[in-house]
């Protein structure tokens, strides 16, 4: 390319169809084959081939606008990592795919949420939207939408929800089997589960893997004290004081994600408490602070960037007719991955 540009000429050249037919491709035309359809977008990635969205709109009228809907609390400290990697999964996809992605934050508690979601629709003129926990999980608001004529795409949806819409993610509750499962092997038979916000479903997942590891192993309600936090550091160290003060107290604590698992670190260390020797600690999701924290954290990974990618893809494939099956539900992945935190599996 000699450290041009690419166009869509070059496009059209290396996937062997007429420039009409790339054109027709990049602006979700229809009467493309699939197979057409695919080789132009290989082409497209190839080329590394951007498309200038705002020009397309321009010409074309659609807005070629994705929103992206996270919970957000403005009394809390976010789940920075989870919702960063999300956006650059997701990111990255729009740049190569020639979309613009907004990103809307709503609490989960606020009265108006639905009107303010569908606004993106209304007014911001999003062609389809990605759900995260909960709003995944949110029926009425993702019929609502459908019924609007918009795409919906969930990360992490439950069961329910994908009967109506495409989602992605990992099989939450193998994750906590998982997991649990090796505990076990490791000796622990007392267990704390920090768990998270009752409405993320795909977090209430993780938990009946780790109850359903305990049943599979002869061990009762009576092995296991479970709290509820929010997902933040600051009630990983307020429920682990809670957690450990009872009588026979767990020998682990088992996190419903990284940031509880390092709050709850924190806590530990605060009481001079050798870990693992004194308690064990694991979190969820494998995120940055997981592997500098010390010590670093045993926990389960989760491709967070990848769901964002997919999930944009996912939902081009329908707004270009590339997907006509479904409801699709794409699973990706999870694995274990031990660090100090825990004695080696």
């Amino acid at each position: 390319m000699n450290g041009k540009k690419p166009t869509i000429d070059d496009v059209a050249r290396l996937s062997g169809v007429a420039r009409v037919t790339v054109s027709r491709v990049l602006n979700g035309g229809p009467n493309v084959r699939p197979a057409v359809r695919a080789k132009v977008m290989e082409a497209v990635k190839a080329l590394d081939y951007k498309v200038n969205p705002q020009a397309r709109s321009l010409a074309g009228g659609a807005s070629r606008t994705l929103g992206f809907v996270f919970n957000s609390d403005p009394e809390s400290e976010p789940n920075s990592y989870y919702e960063a990697a999300l956006e650059l999964g997701a990111l990255r996809a729009c740049v190569t795919l020639g979309y613009q992605l907004l990103i809307h934050q709503i609490p989960l508690d606020a009265p108006d949420q639905q009107r303010r979601i569908l606004e993106l629709i209304d007014d911001q003129r999003c062609e389809g939207l990605i759900l995260c926990p909960p709003f995944s999980d949110d029926l009425a608001l993702v019929e609502t939408a459908l019924a609007r004529g918009c795409k919906v795409v969930a990360v992490s949806p439950g069961p329910s929800a994908r009967t109506l819409i495409d989602g992605v993610g990992v099989d939450d509750e193998a994750a906590g089997y998982d997991l649990t499962c090796a505990l076990i092997r490791l000796g622990h038979r007392r267990f704390g589960f920090m768990a998270g916000l009752e409405a993320h479903l795909s977090a209430e997942r993780r938990l009946e893997g780790f109850r359903r590891a305990l049943a599979d192993h002869g061990l009762g309600d009576d092995a296991c004290l479970i709290r509820r936090g929010d997902f933040t550091f600051r009630s990983g160290t307020r429920l682990t004081p809670e957690m450990l003060d009872v009588p026979n107290p767990p020998s682990v604590l088992v996190c419903a994600n990284d940031d509880m698992a390092a709050g709850a670190l924190a806590a530990a260390h605060a009481r001079g408490l050798d870990i693992p020797g004194d308690i064990a600690i694991t979190g969820f999701d494998d995120a940055p602070v997981a592997s500098i924290v010390w010590p670093p954290l045993t926990t389960v990974h989760q491709p967070v960037k990848l769901l964002g990618q997919r999930a944009v893809e996912l939902l081009v494939g329908r707004l270009t007719g590339a997907v006509i099956d479904g409801p699709l539900f794409q699973q990706l992945d999870h694995a274990l991955v031990c660090r100090q935190t825990t004695k080696a599996f």
